[in-house]
């Protein structure tokens, strides 16, 4: 139906649309004069001619339509009563009406018409003459052309059922029964339709859900689950007890195909954790649309741990981390969630632990913190907070190991195969190391030669032999150096397998020397007694082997070179022709901040200068420096993407791996080098 205006007409109108605010049928989708229709108006109708409704208040009609069957009066009295259940049953109980149909878009019209004859008493025209394709009603549209005389149902003056002067039933505007009022009612009583009818179809459809009974799904194990991990296989998630076969949502996924399958085969729930996008209504109604089946009670729950294993207690990690070893715990976030943020949420934070994660309760937790001369202080985790003033610093932490895969290439090492990923950023928050020595009576002229300052772990070995290592006393008393005993990890407290509650925090130095868990710290001086300080994290020559190495002749690893990686696109990606955006991250250490990325599209014969993004905090280099580079790239060229980082002492990233090899694989920093493919 539309709201229409016949010309200088207050009531109903059928007449072509003239300005007057009239009311009008209009066909479904027109705007324009409905011919064929045999409708009614309140505008007048010129007797005998079928021209435009003339100004007053008459009824008329002019040439009808084709004649409507008497069925189609049957389906829309019977669309009226689906509609409007229990309202009209006396309005139409004249009528022979069969089993209720659904309400169509013409019948609506019908339905209004007759429900507004029965119930304000008017004479309105038979139902069989309402325009065919009358649907709405609506402001402004045009109106059906004016009715002839002579044809079925029309009326000519003076006639029964005709609406000229004073005739019995016609209408003039001050003549009690006129139809003013019409337009207001049947808007009210179309309404009161549209309500009713609503409401009448939730109340069915809860009526058939509750009479339908839940699909039955099949369960699998998370075994089964775990064996969905490609597209090939199909890609298995789960979501609670239930499990979803979202392979065809791969593609359209917003973040991109990558970021779903991080959770192919596992769980979803820690990787929306870390985006809160994904816990909103729509995102639960679309993934419902996925369900294949559901959980078997018995994997319902996470098992229970093995208490005769040493490393039963070890916390729950993150899906998504790249698992190197599983005891003892060590793996790294995907290159593609690395450089998302500039600080590494603390759940994707490599973890690198060399025995279990020891269980520490933090209210019986003492640190042991021992000076020269056998002088001695013990702080709780409280007095360590309250005693000292809390200091921030953010900083990259990186292992000795990072990027070995790349020289196992070269000759085997021994190590774990880390890929890019053994190096995060977060904001570290605890007190000063320098303030906890100089409240335990150490000073810088501690004695000749070098002091250092060794650092125990709770982490223990089965003969009870803890992790340990240590660093220059020169450093530890730096008020530049920022060396920390940390106690929160990017504003919360440390995780454990980050070292809960305490521990050392070494900016700019390799991450074996943060020591975790920390229990003790003594000044010293000679280095840490531990094996990891004495017999591993060190650089050999090339030719060096396990044979005639020797690592008391080398010296421990504490700062790092300059390093830098591609995080996206990944090797042997292919990529669309156009503008490709190459990412990654760039470091060094010392604190030597990162004042230049170099990237080749081709394997390093030209060069171009990536943009760095914001630090926190410019001059000091403790942080990662992340970039980016957008260049064109024509379709089918064959790419070797490669970066180098240059540091503010111009210390650069050699080109090659093999003259930097090792046999501990640490220390690897070659340009980083990336094939691609560019698709057609």
């Amino acid at each position: 139906m539309a709201l229409g205006a016949g010309r200088t007409g207050t009531g109903m109108g059928l007449g072509r649309g003239q300005p007057g605010p009239g009311w009008s049928w209009e066909k479904p989708g027109t705007t324009g004069t409905d011919r064929a229709g045999t409708g009614w108006g309140h505008n007048g109708h010129r007797a005998g001619n079928g021209a435009e409704a003339e100004p007053g208040p008459r009824w008329g009609h002019g040439r009808a339509g084709p004649e409507r069957k008497p069925s189609a009066v049957v389906s829309q009295q019977s669309s009226l009563i689906a509609a409007f259940p229990g309202s009209v049953t006396g309005a139409v109980s004249r009528y022979p009406v069969p089993a209720p149909a659904a309400l169509s878009r013409p019948a609506a019209a019908a339905a209004a018409m007759l429900l507004l004859r029965a119930m304000a008493g008017r004479r309105l025209p038979p139902l069989m003459q309402l325009p065919r394709g009358c649907s709405r009603l609506a402001a402004g549209s045009a109106a059906p052309e004016g009715h002839r005389e002579g044809t079925p149902g029309g009326h000519r003056e003076g006639t029964p059922g005709g609406h000229r002067g004073a005739a019995p039933g016609g209408h003039r505007e001050a003549t009690p029964g006129g139809h003013r009022g019409a337009a207001p009612v049947l808007a009210a009583l179309l309404g009161l339709g549209v309500v009713l009818a609503y409401g009448e179809r939730r109340r069915r459809t809860a009526q058939a859900a509750r009479a339908t009974p839940a699909p039955q799904f099949p369960r699998y194990t998370r075994a089964e689950v775990a064996q969905h991990r490609t597209p090939k296989e199909r890609v298995w998630v789960t979501y609670g007890t239930d499990v979803f076969d979202v392979t065809e949502f791969v593609e359209m996924h917003p973040g991109g195909p990558d970021k779903i399958l991080l959770a192919a085969g596992g769980a979803l729930e820690p990787f929306w954790a870390l985006y809160a996008v994904h816990s909103q209504p729509h995102v639960l109604e679309l993934l419902r649309d996925y369900k294949v089946g559901e959980l078997s009670p018995e994997d319902a729950a996470p098992p229970p741990g093995d208490t005769a294993d040493p490393f039963a207690g070890d916390p729950p990690r993150h899906p998504a981390l790249r698992v190197n070893s599983l005891k003892p715990f060590n793996a790294e976030p995907p290159p593609e969630l690395l450089t998302q943020s500039f600080l590494t949420p603390n759940e994707l934070f490599f973890t690198r632990n060399h025995l279990p994660v020891p269980a520490v309760e933090p209210g019986s937790y003492r640190l042991r913190v021992e000076g020269p001369g056998g002088r001695a202080l013990s702080l709780s985790l409280s007095e360590l907070r309250q005693r000292f003033p809390k200091h921030e610093v953010t900083a990259t932490l990186q292992c000795a190991g990072n990027r070995r895969s790349e020289m196992s290439r070269v000759r085997p090492v021994k190590g774990l195969a880390w890929d890019i990923g053994a190096i995060s950023t977060a904001r570290w928050g605890g007190a000063r190391l320098r303030d906890v020595l100089l409240a335990a009576g150490v000073r810088d002229s501690t004695g000749d030669g070098e002091w250092h300052v060794c650092f125990e772990g709770l982490d223990a070995d089965a003969s009870g032999t803890p992790y340990g290592a240590s660093i220059p006393l020169k450093r530890a008393l730096s008020a530049e150096a920022e060396v920390l005993l940390a106690y929160e990890m990017n504003g919360r407290e440390l995780p454990r397998d980050h070292g809960f509650p305490v521990r050392v925090v070494v900016p700019g130095v390799v991450g074996a020397r943060s020591v975790k868990w920390l229990r003790s710290v003594a000044v010293s001086p000679s280095e840490s007694p531990s094996h990891w300080q004495q017999n591993d994290y060190k650089g050999f020559c090339p030719s060096v082997d396990w044979d005639s190495v020797d690592f008391g002749a080398a010296p421990a690893i504490q700062e790092l070179p300059v390093q830098s990686a591609i995080t996206e696109p990944r090797p042997g990606a292919a990529v669309p022709a156009g503008e490709l955006t190459v990412k990654g991250y760039a470091w060094s250490g010392g604190g030597r901040e990162v004042v230049r990325v170099d990237v080749s599209l081709d394997g390093g014969r030209t060069w171009r200068e990536a943009e760095l993004g914001p630090r926190p905090e410019r001059g000091r280099g403790w942080a990662w420096a992340l970039w980016e580079l957008r260049a064109p790239v024509p379709a089918g060229a064959r790419l070797e993407l490669v970066c180098k980082a240059v540091d503010r002492s111009y210390n650069v990233q050699p080109d090659t791996v093999g003259p930097i090899w090792n046999l501990r694989g640490v220390l690897s920093n070659a340009w980083h080098r990336v094939p691609v493919t560019v698709t057609k």
